[in-house]
């Protein structure tokens, strides 16, 4: 396999950072995935050390994708959700560059990429018209799509829904902090879904992240009209985002 047709991609979460070498033809990964534990707290250079670890750890000499739970501009993170506060306003690309030793790196928000990565190897729903990606776990990280293309950060899980923030209401980090069955969280989600719905009018809903592995127990349970599409990536997602961000030197 040419060395072009792979890459890496590091996914920085609020419970894990997780990385691991892509095939960048199919998606799929070509290394066992690396997990570490963010450190808490979870500030910028105890981060990027964790981050460059993985990348020793799997031998990793070419350029490297990273995703935040942050909006990202200018490669400056202007917002920090389950990450120290102290990340708003840093030149991540600095950061990480710095910290692995190259310039080979490009930062972008976690939805975004992993929005990136589902319209490359996932359902044909991503590439069809106006389509709002959800990553569901320690937040809610959301991507609008267009015909394909990310609109980038959106930041949908930190919209109020009747005065609470739609992640603190329906997140997968809400469902096992509170305990609630699957049918109890759906209804939750449910609610999200409608409030997005009514203000966006989407074509489609796809949702990620690690309970998408589950996604039969909840997605028929949803009620809203439009319809919902368990991501194929699931939570692979984000990291073969991010490796393609890498490889086409994106860098919002």
């Amino acid at each position: 396999m040419t060395e072009q047709a792979l890459g890496f991609g590091v996914d920085v979460g609020g419970s894990g950072v997780k990385g691991a070498v892509v095939d960048l033809r199919t998606g799929d990964f070509v290394s066992e995935r690396v997990k570490i534990a963010t450190p808490q707290p979870a500030t910028p250079e105890a981060v990027a050390e964790v981050v460059a670890q993985i990348v020793r750890q799997c031998d990793w000499d070419g350029p490297v994708g990273v995703t935040l739970p942050s909006a990202v501009t200018q490669q400056v993170a202007r917002t920090a959700a389950n990450i120290d506060a102290s990340w708003v306003g840093t030149n991540v690309h600095d950061l990480f560059t710095q910290a692995l030793g190259r310039d080979a790196v490009s930062v972008l928000n976690d939805a975004d990429a992993a929005g990136i990565a589902e319209v490359a190897f996932g359902d044909e729903a991503a590439r069809k018209g106006a389509v709002i990606f959800l990553t569901f776990g320690t937040g809610i990280g959301s991507a609008f799509l267009m015909d394909g293309t990310v609109f980038p950060n959106t930041e949908l899980g930190h919209m109020l829904i009747d005065g609470t923030e739609a992640e603190h209401l329906a997140s997968s980090a809400a469902k096992d902090r509170e305990e609630l069955s699957y049918k109890k969280w759906a209804k939750r989600v449910d609610k999200v879904l409608h409030e997005y719905d009514r203000l966006f009018n989407p074509a489609a809903f796809i949702v990620g992240g690690g309970i998408s592995r589950h996604s039969e127990k909840w997605v028929p349970l949803l009620t809203v009209d439009t319809p919902v599409v368990p991501a194929a990536l699931r939570n692979r997602a984000g990291i073969v985002g991010a490796a393609m961000a890498a490889q086409n030197h994106v860098a919002p």
